[in-house]
Parts: structure tokens; C-alpha cells; sequence
């Protein structure tokens, strides 16, 4: 099944949005979970690694650091207020 929307992944340094799935299943999923990474969250990436990956994200009042990979799998909405 192909994906549609905006993963985590193509957010731009500075922008802003709101977890709707995430599409990993297993350990991996339950790991982000784990961190906070759940639907209805608000994400914002705070900045990138010179190549790219991993991405620094802000969520509850924290940073975290995650593989391209694994934000490539997080799709995100628009910012309602």
C-alpha cells in the first residue's frame, strides 16, 4: 500500500505538525511510541545532521534525535490551532 501525506522526514527545519500515523510496525513502532511519538502529538524538527540523518525533533517540551528512516515512516497533518 503506498502512502499518501507528509512524513516527518519532509518537514523543513523550523516547520510544524501533528503525528496522524505511524506506518512501522513491531519493536520499532513500539519504540517511538514509547518516546512520545504517538496520533494527535505535535512534532517540530529543530534541525538536521549535515548529511541529512538523523533529524533533531521537538515534542512535549523535549528534543529527540531520530533516524531518516524512521521519520520517512511518520506522517504528519497540518498545525489546527
Amino acid at each position: 500500500m503506498e502512502e499518501t501525506g507528509r512524513s516527518l522526514q519532509s518537514l523543513a527545519d523550523g516547520q510544524s505538525g501533528v503525528v496522524e500515523r505511524i506506518a512501522l510496525t513491531g519493536a520499532t513502532k513500539r519504540r517511538l511510541i514509547e518516546m512520545g511519538i504517538t496520533p494527535g502529538t505535535r512534532v517540530g524538527v529543530l534541525k538536521r545532521a549535515p548529511l541529512g540523518d538523523p533529524i533533531e525533533i521537538l515534542l512535549r517540551g523535549y528534543s529527540l534525535t531520530i533516524r531518516g528512516t524512521d521519520a520517512a515512516q511518520i506522517f504528519v497533518g497540518e498545525v489546527r490551532p
